[in-house]
């Protein structure tokens, strides 16, 4: 009788015991559902993603390394956060040249006066208030370096066109809409035809691309004109000057097509140019850090990841105003709904990411206790779409944790989104590198392009009127629910490797990066 009893006893504190653990789960998963609505309805009806993008992109402006707005970015940052209530705070990581962007005017003055587009490179010298002014000449042609050599003379005292003269102005989509696929044909020849050449003019002078504008300052020339297209209608590249006294200029494919046609022709353009600029010697450079602290498990951490610097052609709206925004605003909604997360919540606002993941290098060197205990990161970096694909980045059980996460995230969004698992360990491209290297969780939210490798990325059109930010919403809600998932789970992540396949190219079994170390002191050199 008395075993009849404990056993009845047994199975009805079993029957308790899966009730109260059916009530449990129940319970955790409507308070689940609960804060996927809020987080959706937050996001939708009280979005400050316009608010921040204004103030960034627009007030603030672009945020070369080691200009003043780079610091302004980052006090904004610290004292946007602190209106928000979370504590942030910049964490100096390094040294870069110091360098302010001042007035750019370009204007040829003969043979007939025009005003052209175009604007001093980063780190460009500054001419004085007056400007420079000279005529034009093309790059010397010659046969091999020691002609190329004795050539140098017919550069003293001009400006030397430095890039190749496009055969056309048009997107290739352009010409597939509307050619004949003859011209069509024709036309691709041409570039084909063009960028060997100028290639091979290049090589005749037996130095690289980057030394030449050196040689040319040795030899007497008084400014280097350059035109970088990025083969979209208006767009050009502005990336950084490599001169040390003169004026370097990146002038717009239509302007720099009528110089070089003119100078080509013996019509021979002068120019003057204006470009004012301060170098201001050596300054500090920064990551800006936000946390929300965890209540259960404050050492461990999931990490919100965006670089804030940006080149300064336009404003960085895309690259990467638009990752920093989607981090910005998934901190602010989860501390409003989520303010007591079970695991520390931090933002990475890096520094210097375009000059070789600096400041995420410089992270994950310094603060090893919490790449050790990360849960995951989530990096959005390549422009406004909305986020298209997830890749595993060669964590073996990636798809476990990840779908996990995914699971809550409304159709609409996640419906978009397409996996890879295992995947390939990233060995650059943006900063989530940094962290995989260190064999860290970390997991770049790729987006769809909106044209963004034509006419955004590092150009002078990354302004804020092409952002999308139905799109850019969109990713705050996938990225907060996607963080409160990993902050919420139970399990830790697994760090488990795959095995890497064999690279086509080299025939070899590829390897897992090894992490680098930053550029602690840079552009002083």
């Amino acid at each position: 009788m008395g075993n009849y009893k404990t056993k009845a006893n047994m199975k009805k504190n079993l029957r308790t015991l899966f009730s109260l653990f059916l009530v449990a789960a129940t319970i955790q998963v409507q308070a689940q559902e609960q804060m996927v609505q809020s987080i959706v309805k937050e996001a939708n009806e009280n979005s400050k993603l316009e608010e921040i993008a204004h103030e960034l992109m627009d007030v603030v402006g672009p945020r070369l390394v080691g200009s003043p707005q780079m610091k302004q970015a980052h006090d904004w940052a610290v004292k946007k956060y602190a209106d928000w209530g979370i504590t942030a705070e910049n964490q100096e990581y390094g040294t870069w040249r110091a360098w302010e962007r001042g007035i750019t005017h370009i204007d040829m003055l003969e043979p007939r006066v025009s005003s052209l587009q175009g604007q001093q490179l980063a780190w460009s010298p500054s001419t004085k208030k007056k400007g420079v002014t000279a005529e034009v000449v093309i790059l010397p042609e010659a046969s091999n370096p020691d002609e190329f050599k004795k050539m140098l003379s017919k550069v003293k005292g001009k400006f030397v066109l430095t890039s190749a003269l496009q055969p056309t102005g048009r997107p290739a989509n352009n010409w597939e809409k509307w050619a004949t696929d003859k011209s069509w044909k024709k036309m691709q020849q041409n570039q084909k035809k063009t960028d060997s050449l100028w290639r091979n003019r290049i090589k005749n002078t037996g130095h690289k691309s980057r030394e030449l504008p050196k040689i040319l300052e040795d030899a007497g020339a008084v400014g280097i004109v350059s035109s970088y297209w990025s083969k979209g209608f208006g767009a050009n590249k502005i990336f950084g000057a490599y001169t040390k006294e003169i004026p370097s200029v990146d002038v717009s494919l239509e302007d720099y097509g009528l110089l070089y046609r003119l100078a080509e022709s013996g019509n021979t353009p002068k120019l003057k140019v204006v470009a004012q600029s301060k170098d201001l010697g050596e300054t500090p450079t920064f990551n800006t850090i936000a946390r929300i602290e965890g209540s259960e498990k404050p050492d461990e951490y999931i990490i919100l990841s965006a670089h804030f610097d940006s080149w300064d052609g336009g404003t960085g709206a895309t690259d990467n105003g638009t990752g920093t925004m989607v981090m910005m605003e998934t901190m602010r909604i989860l501390k409003k709904l989520y303010p007591n997360p079970k695991r520390t919540i931090i933002a990475g606002h890096w520094g210097s990411e375009e000059q070789g993941l600096n400041g995420s290098r410089a992270f994950v060197k310094d603060h090893p206790e919490i790449v050790e205990n990360l849960q995951a990161a989530f990096n959005q970096d390549n422009g406004t779409g909305r986020v298209k694909n997830i890749s595993g980045q060669g964590f073996l059980h990636a798809y476990d944790y990840i779908n996990r996460w995914l699971e809550p995230v409304p159709e609409d969004i996640k419906g978009e989104i397409e996996t890879s698992f295992p995947g390939t360990p990233a060995r650059g491209g943006s900063d989530y590198a940094s962290f995989v290297a260190a064999g860290a969780p970390a997991f770049s939210l790729s987006s769809l392009r909106w044209s963004y490798w034509n006419y955004t990325w590092h150009t002078n059109l990354d302004t804020y009127d092409k952002i999308v930010f139905d799109d850019v919403r969109n990713n705050v809600i996938l990225t907060a629910i996607m963080a409160y998932m990993a902050s919420e789970d139970p399990e830790t992540t697994s760090r488990e490797k795959a095995v890497l396949p064999i690279n086509s190219r080299t025939g070899k079994q590829m390897q897992w990066p090894k992490p680098k170390d930053a550029t602690r002191r840079g552009g002083l050199d």
